[in-house]
């Protein structure tokens, strides 16, 4: 194996598990679910491996591959005027090497979190691991074009696990996040195509390059397309009022899915901004900076307040994830340093705290059928292990010093306090709500009078204690030491404090 194959071995190694469970007998539970888990593996070791191999003081981007692709140059396509040509074309800097190896690392767990399916195991992980392809080709995608398809993989098996895997409104939520999406997607496809009529390539690098080089003349095209990439990526982030779509994933999908969903695929729209909204427009976002702020403490309050009077502990995280992701908006709107660290460290530190409560989430219902607060009660008693990692996992995503919630809080209000005071101390009146929601749910579930007929509750299983001690273990090791996530984003940040003159 060459360094330079080593993302498209990365991105399509989930394909020998597809391979190989499509000799296996559908009826074969175990096999399957074990090919499933360890399909994940590989990409999890190539992520590592890639990781250990990173160089955090070099610019640029590594493990880059490009090939010819599609060329229109010739035939008839060179009687429209179209002289273009696409590549096949890889590449990661510090912000996609870590949202790689989050990817990876979530996807395994959740591989883990899927022995609960009960039935067409073997449909199920197909999809899933197809799912896992068009994760890990999103975060290394380097041209426009290759960033589309990856996007567009996505959707098809998470429209099918959602729809068939999921629970009694299962249908209506796979249909809403279809619509949203789709939508989303034809509104970005229409931005690309635009950018790619207008500058001749699909690369990211080039785009960049020449958006920044065009004159005071190409100003609407500029704002045009920077407003259909904040709907686009501002759908799957999501950023308020577009978020309806995602509660009903977050209430109807598998457990197992709801982890992936909240923990990676939530994280595409903020990497959107991140790199062709700042990366394409620094300009225009520095003018729009204080409409991202003001978006960012809406979804921050509207989630907080929301997850505060639900009674449904699904609806709860769903409203807090969407509160979470209005960190990440307030972080990119203040422009600086501390700022955007912290809407980075937010969208990793919420990929594992929302992964790890959507898990425990889904070993309480596998036991109890509910997930309504007032049916509940009392938990701590039959499932004290199960019960003390939700608190854990509460207590990190309020932001408890130690873990990595803290950090990327914290980073990102110091960066708005320094440009948006007063926006920014409206928006710390989240952070209180966020200690109430979460608090208030996580007793009533766990603490009080036991009804009779959870006595008898089984605790966490060995192999469920798999994923919570992981994701527990990354959540502390970021808190103590965030040199570790710092560090790889250190140089890619410096590039883009200089695109927008910071």
């Amino acid at each position: 194996m060459t360094e330079s194959y080593l993302l498209s071995l990365l991105i399509f190694s989930p394909l020998l598990g597809i391979l190989i469970l499509l000799f296996i007998p559908k009826n074969q539970e175990k096999m399957i679910k074990l090919i499933g888990f360890l399909a994940t593996v590989l990409p999890l070791a190539l992520a590592f491996m890639a990781y250990s191999a990173f160089d955090k003081t070099a610019s640029g981007y590594q493990f880059v591959e490009s090939k010819e692709w599609i060329n229109f140059s010739n035939g008839t396509m060179q009687a429209f005027g179209i002289d273009m040509a696409i590549n096949y074309e890889l590449g990661l800097n510090g912000l996609g090497m870590v949202l790689i190896l989050l990817t990876a690392v979530v996807a395994s767990l959740a591989a883990i979190a899927s022995i609960h399916i009960k039935r067409e195991w073997k449909g199920y992980f197909m999809l899933f691991l197809l799912l896992e392809i068009g994760m890990l080709g999103v975060f290394a995608a380097q041209n426009l074009f290759l960033f589309f398809l990856f996007f567009e993989i996505t959707l098809i098996p998470m429209y099918f696990l959602i729809g068939k895997w999921g629970y009694i409104d299962r249908e209506k939520a796979a249909n809403s996040f279809l619509i949203y999406n789709g939508l989303g997607s034809a509104v970005m496809l229409i931005a690309f195509v635009a950018l790619f009529v207008r500058t001749g390539t699909m690369n990211i690098e080039e785009i960049t390059m020449m958006m920044q080089a065009l004159g005071p003349e190409a100003n609407n095209f500029k704002w045009g397309v920077l407003v259909a990439l904040l709907i686009a990526f501002g759908v799957k982030l999501p950023i308020f009022p577009l978020h309806s779509w995602m509660l009903r994933v977050h209430v109807q999908a598998p457990p197992a899915i709801v982890m992936i969903h909240s923990g990676i695929l939530l994280k595409i729209g903020a990497y959107g901004l991140i790199r062709f909204g700042l990366g394409f427009f620094p300009e225009q976002i520095t003018q729009i900076a204080m409409l991202i702020a003001i978006l960012g403490v809406i979804n921050l309050l509207y989630g907080a307040y929301l997850a505060l009077i639900q009674t449904d502990l699904k609806m709860v995280m769903a409203y807090s994830s969407i509160s979470h992701m209005g960190i990440v908006l307030i972080g990119i709107a203040a422009l600086n340093e501390a700022g955007i660290q912290g809407a980075v460290f937010q969208v990793v530190s919420h990929g594992l705290i929302s992964a790890l409560l959507f898990f425990l989430i889904g070993v309480y219902y596998e036991r109890t059928k509910t997930s309504e607060i007032p049916k509940l009660g009392g938990l701590a008693r039959s499932m004290p292990i199960a019960s003390g990692f939700l608190l854990v996992g509460a207590l990190a995503s309020l932001g408890l010093p130690g873990m990595s919630g803290f950090i990327s809080e914290f980073l990102a209000f110091l960066g708005l306090f320094r440009e948006m005071p007063i926006v920014a101390a409206v928006g710390a009146l989240g952070i209180i709500l966020t200690a109430i929601y979460l608090l208030k749910a996580v007793l009533n579930v766990t603490y009080g009078p036991t009804p009779d007929k959870w006595h008898k509750l089984e605790d966490i299983r060995p192999l469920e204690l798999v994923p919570v001690l992981v994701l527990v273990g990354f959540i502390v090791l970021i808190g103590v030491y965030p040199s570790i996530l710092a560090e790889p984003l250190q140089v890619t940040l410096q590039l883009i404090l200089q695109g927008i003159g910071g």
